[in-house]
């Protein structure tokens, strides 16, 4: 299971960090490519998790995503 940190910037200028893993995915930047494709579509949605908490992030609010080797700070 590949798991990553993600600092996302909004539209309206907010930022947040998230957690996005998938089971079936074992390399890390297999899954920010799947990341980066899903929220470039229109209907891209991702599930995500911002502490203990669901996220449902739509890739029409996303400005920017952020990926550095030592991830986000949660």
């Amino acid at each position: 299971m590949a798991t990553t940190v993600l600092r996302v910037r909004l539209i309206g200028g907010e930022r947040m960090d998230i957690t996005y893993d998938r089971p079936d995915v074992s390399d890390e930047d297999e899954l920010v490519d799947h990341v980066i494709s899903t929220l470039a579509q229109d209907s891209g949605v991702l599930r995500t998790k911002h502490g203990d908490r669901l996220v449902v992030l739509y890739g029409r609010g996303v400005a920017a995503i952020e990926v550095a080797p030592r991830g986000a700070v949660l």
